[in-house]
Parts: C-alpha cells; structure tokens; sequence
C-alpha cells in the first residue's frame, strides 16, 4: 500500500461540517489540512443548468449510491435485516458539500432542557419513565452552546425573527425557544398565500406563529467570513436541488470560496475513506480508496472523522475504534441510541390556487405551542413534542399530482380521478411536524453479519423501530394539525398515521438520523466527550450528527454545524496547546 506525503490533519467528508473544520483550522493556524470525499466536486454551474424534479427530486441524483453501499434495517434483534435498495426513509448526500448542497435551509436551534433531557425527564418524571428509555444529557449546557448558536446562524446567513432575547419574550417570534443574545443576522421572508392562512388560523387559535428559521437569504448578505451570497428569487427548487444562484447556505458557495485560496488546504475527491489506522491508543492516519480503486495510506497527526452519522459510526466499527454497543447486555457504546425523528402531516384542500410552484426552502409559518415541553401534559403517553409548519412549496407538480380530498371520487384511476387531480392541483397545502424522537436500548447501530459493500466490508445495520410514544406524539400532532386546518377554513385530509405503525425505510421521513457516536461526560456512557474528542484516543475527533444522544425536534444542520465550531475551538484553543484529553 502505497505511503503518501504526510499531513498535520486528514479530515474523512467533505460537507458542511469537514469543510467548516477545514475552514477554521486553516484561518487560525499553520497547520496543514486534507480534506478526503468520496464524492465529485460541486460547483455552482452544476446547478445553473436547470432544476430537472424527474432527475433531482424522484431519482435522487445527488444521494449516495446505494448499489455500491447502503444499509440494513431490521426492527428488532430477534428479526433478520434486508438492505435498503431504494431511497424512502432517508436520503445521505455524497459531493463536495455532502447533504449541505441538497437540504432545504430550515435551521432551528434546539431547547435548553433538550442538552441535559435525562436530568429533565428523571426530574418531571420520576420513576414513571419507560424502563427501556436511554436519553442522556449531552454533557454542554444551553449556555455553552448559545454563542456558537449564533455564530452559526451569521456563517450560513440565518433569517428569522427573536422570540426570546435575554430572556424577554417577544411576540412573532418563537417564545417557547431559548433565551438569544441576538436577533437573527436577518429578516424573514415574506409570505405566500398559504402560510399567511396557516398564521391567521393558528393565531385565532390562542397559538404562537412564527416564521420559519431558514438559510436561504431574504436579501443579499454578507458573513462575518466576507462571502456576499444574492437573496432568494423563490424558484421553489431546494430540497434535494442546490442553489442556482447561492442563496442557499451551502459548502460550495460558503466554505470552498474561502479554502480554495488557502496554501495549507487540500481536496482529493473520488476517494472512499475505509478506516482509521491507529497503535498504541493513537490515531496514525486513514487509509481509502482512490479513483483508481488503488488503497492509499495517508499519515497525519491529528484524524477528524466528518461524515453522515452512519458513515461516521460505521468508520469507527470497521476500523476497531471503540467498544460495540451490545443492546442485550447494555455494556458498550459505540451505535447506541440510534434516534430518527417523529414525522406527521396532514393535508388541507384550499378554495384558490397556491402558487406552490413558488417559494424558498424554509420559507413558512410555524407554532411551537406542543414543541419540547410545551402543552404536552394534557396528552397521554406523550413526553415530549415537536414543531408544527406549513411550508410555502409543494412537493412539485410531479411527485405532488394526485392529491385529493377525501370522498371525492370513487377510485385512485380512471377519467374522474384524473379529473379531480387536475381541479385541485395547486390547491393543496401540507402542514407537517416533526417531533422529538427519544433513544432507547433496543434502539442501536452494528455492522451487518450478511450484507456488504462493494469492497467487500459489511454495511451498517439499523435495528429500530417505533414504540408507544412516537405514536402517541404522531396522534397530538395529527390532532392539532387538523384543528388549524379546519381553521384554515379547507377541507382537511387524514394525518398519516400508517407511517408511525412499524418505523420504515420505503417512505421518507427526513435525513435527520443522529447517534451512534454519541456525547457525553465518561467514556462508560459516550463516545466522544463534549469537545466530540474520542475518549480513547486523544487526536481522534468524530464530528456531526452522530454525536447526538438523542434527537431534538428542530432540523439538526444548525445544532451539528454549532457543535463543529465548539470542537474546532476544543482542537485549535485547547488541544493545539495541550495535547490530550480535553477534561
């Protein structure tokens, strides 16, 4: 195996949270930095050439592939997995800028009492709680994170509106959040048609409406970095579709412009990370694939891992990195507490066409009044919430044609169906939700026994499915949904309470899939600490999404891409002057 050109620190991914690690490592020290990705590079020509939803959205044409590496899913340990052959549940990205070129915007920040959510529950609680539950507290305070928080939200151009500044509610915004030492960087986008409704309705309701947090620019803006990204024109083409013209928060437009000029930066692409090589309790380098499919090892002295949550737990299982999770014994932890998120959405038949063809990612109107802790009392069974929006685009005019009332015709073909679905096109808003989804024991991350990748190593394997609770939390969301819709004044389509029956990888519920890697405060219980250093090997960092010990009920981009500028701070300020472990 070929041996190259040493490097200060090889990072594995090149999305959001690699290239954010990069850009700060690179800015505020000498030290050189490779970048490794799997993927092609992105650029924003790619996406200029035209918004295909037949290529983009319905043939997933920026994922991963799943015929070189996919996953297993089964929904217990008594059951046998199969691999996931076509895209539904989730959709990982692959590229330079990974999921961050292809995400919608939307960027929440997650509750105070969500960091410490074990202490919360236990104190609320008692000994009523479910015997199988494993929340953890993630080892950072709200406090702690609130200035990286808001560091975040000027890197990638938040716009918004406060609902809690120092402490003082503020109507408008979401008063249920955190306290904020800021207002967001910018406004909010105006408001379409729809969310407008969703806003009058939820008000005469007694609920709190806001404008959905989201990284695609009201108007132009400049980051503390310098990038200048153009406002939005509402094409409508986000989820699943980069940017045309950069107003979306992405790599390629944020990050790269500023690496690319940098001498101790370095991207390889087409290279297929395959383990972290490590002696003596030390990390050595990564060894990956090149586009030649020749097996090159890279040395460095730092190794950051940087990927998708699967991809970062499913690294460290094949490399040996860390003691497996035994769900039956409960002893280890690397792939415990595996969480997704709780999915609801109910559909509301309006009396005038929406204009949904237009629109930002991000751009709606939503109410926390059953979100986190709040109003969730005087529903059974339920411990926690989540959000609930209206968005402002469809899900485009071909994945979205067909959606009718209920009662209005016979059958789902024929002459009256195709009738009906062209008098109601463009009629038809989804308020959505999505809520917290707790971790618990028999809930975990392993290396599939059967199936492997195209390399011959095992795939990861998920064993997950629902309980009681998320289809409790389905059954309040569904509930309120409707009431707002009725208020709305449309006719109000069935929540999709199928979806919560058996947790399943045939229908998308969002790529917001955390753990495995977890944080925490004693090797015994976590992965990382909560600097995301590896307990075991001190210039090991695995960075992202894996790192949750359970879900929150907001998107995760702001949370993850918070936690990466406190690693880079741990590494650069503290670890950089002290090699070890960072207490």
């Amino acid at each position: 195996m070929p041996q190259i050109k040493p490097v200060d620190v090889v990072i594995a991914g090149g999305g959001f949270v690699g290239l954010t690690l990069a850009k700060e490592i690179t800015a505020r020290t000498s030290l050189s930095v490779l970048v490794v990705e799997r993927g092609q590079p992105r650029k924003l020509a790619d996406y200029a050439a035209g918004m295909d939803e037949l290529d983009y959205a319905l043939r997933f044409r920026m994922m991963q592939n799943l015929s070189e590496e996919t996953a297993t899913h089964r929904h217990s340990a008594k059951a046998a997995a199969v691999p996931i052959r076509q895209y539904g549940s989730f959709n990982p990205g692959t590229g330079v800028g990974g999921a961050g070129e292809h995400w919608g915007g939307i960027s929440y920040r997650f509750y105070p009492e969500a960091f410490r959510l074990a202490s919360f529950l236990r104190e609320k609680h008692g000994g009523t709680l479910p015997e199988n539950l494993a929340v953890q507290d993630w080892g950072l305070s709200y406090e702690e994170i609130e200035p990286y928080y808001w560091r975040a939200e000027q890197m990638i151009g938040v716009g918004g509106r406060a609902g809690n500044l120092g402490g003082k509610a503020v109507d408008g915004g979401n008063v249920f959040e955190g306290p904020r030492s800021h207002e967001y960087p910018i406004p909010p986008h105006k408001q379409t048609y729809a969310t407008t409704l969703f806003e009058k309705a939820a008000r005469g309701l007694g609920y709190h409406p806001y404008p959905v947090p989201t990284a695609t620019l009201s108007r132009t803006y400049t980051n503390p970095d310098g990038v200048t990204r153009t406002g939005c024109a509402y094409c409508g083409y986000c989820t699943r579709y980069g940017c045309m013209i950069g107003a979306k928060a992405q790599p390629t437009n944020l990050l790269m412009p500023l690496l690319a000029k940098r001498k101790n930066f370095e991207l390889r692409t087409g290279c297929s990370v395959r383990r972290v090589v490590h002696q003596d309790g030390k990390a050595t380098g990564l060894t990956y694939r090149d586009e030649t499919g020749a097996e090159v090892f890279q040395p460095a002295q730092i190794v950051i891992v940087a990927s998708w949550t699967l991809n970062n737990s499913r690294l460290l299982m094949l490399s040996r990195v860390g003691q497996p999770y035994d769900a039956a014994t409960g002893k280890g932890t690397l792939g415990k507490n595996l969480t997704h998120q709780v999915s609801q959405a109910t559909r509301v038949f309006l009396d005038k066409p929406l204009n949904a063809f237009m629109g930002a990612g991000g751009l709606g109107i939503g109410i926390s009044d059953f979100d986190g802790k709040e109003g969730v009392d005087r529903f059974a069974g339920v411990l926690r919430g989540g959000n609930i929006r209206l968005m402002s685009t469809g899900e485009g005019p071909v994945g979205g044609f067909g959606a009718i009332p209920p009662g209005e015709v016979q059958s789902e073909w024929g002459s009256d169906w195709k009738k009906a679905a062209l008098a109601w096109h463009d009629r038809v808003a989804s308020i959505s939700s999505e809520a917290e989804h707790l971790a618990y024991r028999q809930n975990y991350l392993d290396l599939d026994p059967t199936y492997k990748d195209q390399y011959g190593d095992a795939l990861m394997r998920l064993t997950l499915d629902w309980t009681a609770h998320e289809r409790a939390q389905g059954a309040m969301l569904g509930q309120i949904q409707g009431q707002i819709g009725k208020a709305m004044g449309g006719r109000v389509g069935p929540p999709n309470s199928r979806l919560l029956e058996r947790y399943t990888v045939t229908q998308y519920q969002s790529t917001h899939v955390n753990g495995g890697a977890i944080m925490g405060t004693a090797p015994e219980s976590s992965v990382v600490n909560p600097w995301l250093q590896h307990w075991q090997m001190a210039n090991l960092w695995v960075v992202g999404g894996s790192a949750f010990p359970q879900n929150g009920s907001g998107n995760p981009t702001l949370t993850i891409l918070a936690l990466t500028l406190r690693a880079a701070d741990g590494l650069i300020d503290r670890y950089l002057k002290k090699p070890g472990e960072l207490a």
